[in-house]
């Protein structure tokens, strides 16, 4: 049995790259019980400069401020009762970890679903000489991870879920807002959220929407929020926003009515769960990890396979046919399927992984 060093729990979160869903998770956490929450992190990516709203009471230090030689002693001086990683990208973060194994929870975030690869086969079993020696606990998004996480050697029992949540009070509440709106007259806009890169299938979204439009005189347009490597493409109802913080989403929750996420390679994909919450219908690839959690093919969206250009027009022609009744309740239905992962669920999950240790 596990006997905390302090009054209040401690808890420390290496993580990579820092984004608002987490923050909106710490905070929640920090509700549930008093507990010290430490947080070493990468620095903000250029390619998403977000801007955020950093929790009281945390304490937050850029890992490209501390010098390499003290980070080790930095994390020793937390006198932390319980660790989580964010990965296995950072070696500095595993080398550090491993002190603590055997001593208190030790938890690794991952989120890549398991797709019978080699290179998946050997860190498999590598994974007997590494991370089953540095973590006690594997956390996952949800059940594609879970496999992975099995054939890594984690124990089910060791194996939680539901790492992803969205700040669902957050997108719920825009999504509320607007709903009568919405009855009155239902937007007749897609919209995209994420960087554009070819892996988002941005290309595939773009063609299927001109080739649909070019043969229908469908009113539909499609806003695309983001920045990256991909230049915008320019056609008659697509229209470019560049990259959006979370706090200005509120217009574009408004003027638009079905979200879609086409990605060759989504591992999860919070921003589904977030237009979920704000009771959005949902078209997205069989790609997307989080289509498991939050849509229900038929039911509050679409599901197609991963660019098939042709099945994305056949999703577009499916949503133009729908009544605005139609398209509410799809909407309804997914704002209930959100439900079932929020802040407040991944912070119960913190409080289980400290009990069942302290319990052992």
């Amino acid at each position: 049995m596990m006997k905390y060093s302090h009054s209040k729990p401690r808890l420390l979160f290496l993580y990579t790259e820092l984004s608002g869903y987490f923050l909106a998770c710490l905070k929640e956490l920090r509700q549930i019980d008093d507990f010290e929450i430490y947080v070493i992190h990468w620095d903000i990516n250029k390619e998403a400069p977000f801007s955020f709203s950093f929790p009281e009471h945390i304490k937050f230090y850029p890992k490209n401020l501390i010098e390499i030689g003290e980070l080790a002693k930095k994390i020793e001086s937390f006198e932390p009762d319980f660790v989580y990683c964010s990965g296995w990208l950072d070696k500095d973060y595993l080398k550090i970890i491993s002190r603590f194994k055997k001593k208190i929870p030790t938890v690794i975030g991952v989120d890549t679903p398991w797709q019978n690869r080699i290179k998946q086969y050997v860190a498999c079993f590598l994974s007997y000489f590494t991370l089953q020696k540095i973590f006690t606990h594997c956390w996952v998004p949800g059940e594609r991870q879970e496999k992975y996480a099995l054939k890594l050697g984690f124990k089910k029992q060791n194996i939680k879920t539901g790492i992803y949540a969205a700040d669902f009070e957050y997108y719920n509440q825009l999504g509320l807002k607007y709903a009568d709106d919405k009855k009155k007259m239902f937007p007749r806009r897609f919209i995209y959220v994420g960087r554009y890169t070819f892996l988002k299938g941005l290309p595939d979204l773009w063609a299927a929407f001109i080739e649909w439009k070019k043969e229908t005189s469908s009113n539909w347009e499609l806003w695309c929020l983001g920045t990256g490597n991909l230049n915008p493409i320019e056609f008659d109802g697509i229209k470019h926003f560049g990259f959006v913080q979370p706090s200005d989403m509120e217009k574009f929750i408004q003027e638009t009515g079905v979200f879609i996420l086409p990605s060759h390679f989504e591992p999860w994909g919070v921003v589904l769960h977030e237009f979920a919450a704000a009771g959005f219908p949902l078209i997205c690839s069989d790609a997307v990890g989080a289509s498991e959690a939050f849509v229900r093919n038929g039911k509050n969206g679409f599901i197609f396979k991963k660019g098939n250009i042709n099945v994305i027009k056949e999703c577009f022609i499916k949503i133009a046919s729908l009544k605005d009744e139609e398209l509410i309740q799809m909407g309804n239905t997914s704002s209930e399927l959100a439900h079932t992962i929020t802040p407040h669920t991944w912070a119960e999950t913190v409080v289980s992984i400290l009990t069942e240790y302290k319990s052992e």
